[in-house]
């Protein structure tokens, strides 16, 4: 893994002596391949010039990070358990960190602020319960890590904590089963079922298989004051407020998420994927709607505006024959000159259909109906199936892009569908307004797209990028910028986090979001559970 980047070492976006874009590795299937499209679309969107680099630290200096500070009581008493621990630089930064811009920022230019003092490795719950004990016993901080994919500032050490921080690695905990859970969140890769749980996360094929509240069955979590679980399995109770829903979404504030049962499936019979082009933003949200009222929705259905379909268009790998090509500018004269879909307002749906293959096929009938009453046109499964790869490459194209001054972040929210139209225009005019007004020198890239559908509405995503050459502050610029959007977000009646969770970059909005009496429940929650304030990451409150 990258310690100063997302995700495998060997895999990576570059640019060859050719000026074509190639992505390394043989884990994914854009692995190897030539990406022609790239470098132009790059080069235009933000005036970036590859000539211009600013390539990333390539090895940790281990002497810029801070000596730990230990508490040499506890540490003589976790020895004794044989429970593994860790001193090393490597591992102390790796765990002090998620994938926020500042972070990686940090990171590339070599600067390391406060990290773990130590990293512990329990191997199951008997372990996390000796380990609270003992940090109970000696008043030592505890930081739950997972897989380390937070986007909220989740994992950084408060740099005010004066007590020993321990980062407490749940890694050596899964155990793989070989069963379908369904839940396929963009970073499952790397994160982690515990993570799941204490973010209240969602995954890309909720429609059929729920989101995470809807999965889990039973948790145990290790508190200061004990272990919290139900006394049994039963699919559904009526005891008062559901204890799960003070540990799902607690994000490492209370406890150490230790054991979790999950609703498995078979693995799908029959998988198939789709694309819809439409000729406008306006009527592919208006379909969504429709297939979300009719509760028709597949797997995953994912509207992209126009911008984005041209980002997709650019990551297109090289194709393999003449025929191939022959085909591509075939339906693009289809669709742009036949149909007069304008390229600079089109956008594209993709879709991704599991089941009993005789029901996909009725299923994919239905849905592709509904498309062509908003003037949709079916794209094919290869537009589908490439948009859902590129959900696990997507974000290796930030470090592609902070090696050539381009830095970029994506956030999202949950809002009403008669919301969702004026929320994606609103938020991208206010972000391309707030560059300007920060002195960004060239224009950003603002786009949305719609991923999760709901029957009361949708989740929407939010991508923005810039060139901050000329910037003395990038950092800040962007964080000024990302601010902004958040608040228009929640002025357009949208929610402050559909699956990302609070963090410590969030929480100064909770009071507003839950209400001052919610805060006070989740902190007499706190309160109790872990008077001393032994998960001290900060976070949500």
């Amino acid at each position: 893994m990258k310690w100063n980047g997302w995700g495998y070492s060997d895999s990576r976006f570059f640019f060859n002596k050719k000026g074509q874009a190639e992505f390394t590795g043989k884990r994914y299937r854009l692995s190897g391949l030539l990406i022609p499209g790239l470098k132009d679309w790059f080069e235009s969107t933000f005036g970036a010039n590859l000539q211009h680099k600013t390539p990333a630290t390539a090895i940790l200096n281990s002497s810029a990070v801070l000596p730990p500070t230990l508490n040499d009581a506890f540490v003589e008493e976790l020895k004794s358990t044989g429970i593994p621990i860790s001193f090393e630089a490597e591992d102390r930064v790796f765990r002090g960190h998620g994938h926020c811009l500042h972070e990686i920022f940090a990171l590339r230019e070599g600067k390391v602020g406060r990290v773990p003092d130590m990293v512990v490795w329990p191997s199951c719950h008997n372990d996390v319960v000796k380990i609270v004990e003992l940090a109970c016993k000696h008043n030592v901080c505890l930081i739950p890590y997972g897989g380390g994919t937070s986007v909220s500032s989740a994992l950084e050490c408060p740099p005010e904590e004066s007590r020993s921080i321990v980062s407490l690695d749940t890694s050596q905990m899964l155990n793989e089963s070989g069963y379908c859970t369904g839940h396929e969140p963009d970073s499952m890769e790397f994160s982690s079922l515990g993570g799941w749980v204490a973010t209240r996360a969602s995954g890309m094929k909720k429609n059929i298989y729920g989101n995470i509240e809807d999965l889990v069955v039973h948790v145990k979590m290790v508190t200061p004051r004990g272990v919290i679980e139900k006394s049994c399995q039963g699919p559904r109770m009526s005891t008062g407020p559901d204890v799960h829903h003070f540990i799902m979404g607690s994000e490492g504030t209370l406890g150490v998420v230790t054991e979790v049962t999950m609703k498995i499936r078979p693995m799908p019979e029959y998988q198939k994927y789709g694309s819809v082009v439409f000729p406008n933003f306006e009527q592919g949200v208006a379909c969504l709607r429709e297939v979300a009222k009719q509760r028709c929705a597949p797997a995953s259905i994912r509207l992209m505006d126009n911008e984005q379909f041209k980002f997709g268009h650019a990551l297109k790998p090289q194709v393999s024959s003449i025929f191939t090509s022959f085909l591509d500018g075939l339906k693009k004269f289809y669709i742009t000159k036949f149909k007069g879909f304008d390229p600079n307002h089109l956008c594209v749906a993709t879709l991704l259909f599991e089941g009993n293959r005789e029901k996909v096929l009725q299923h994919e009938k239905q849905v592709y109906d509904i498309a062509a009453k908003f003037g949709g046109l079916a794209a094919g499964e290869d537009n589908g199936q490439r948009g859902y790869m590129l959900t696990f490459v997507i974000a290796y194209l930030r470090d592609l892009g902070m090696d050539y001054y381009v830095i970029g972040e994506s956030f999202e929210t949950s809002v009403p569908w008669d919301r969702v139209l004026d929320i994606c225009r609103n938020v991208k005019a206010r972000i391309v307004q707030e560059c300007k007004d920060k002195g960004v020198q060239f224009p950003p890239l603002s786009t949305c797209r719609v991923t999760q559908t709901y029957d009361a509405g949708a989740c929407v995503y939010f991508y923005f990028a810039f060139n901050y050459r000329g910037l003395g502050d990038p950092v800040h610029v962007y964080e000024q910028v990302e601010h902004a959007a958040r608040e228009e977000i929640l002025a357009n009646g949208g929610s402050l986090s559909h699956h990302h969770g609070v963090g410590k970059l969030r929480k100064q909005w909770m009071r507003d979001t839950v209400s001052d009496v919610g805060m006070g429940m989740i902190k007499s929650v706190k309160d109790y559970v872990d008077p001393n304030n032994i998960f001290g990451n900060r976070n949500l409150l």
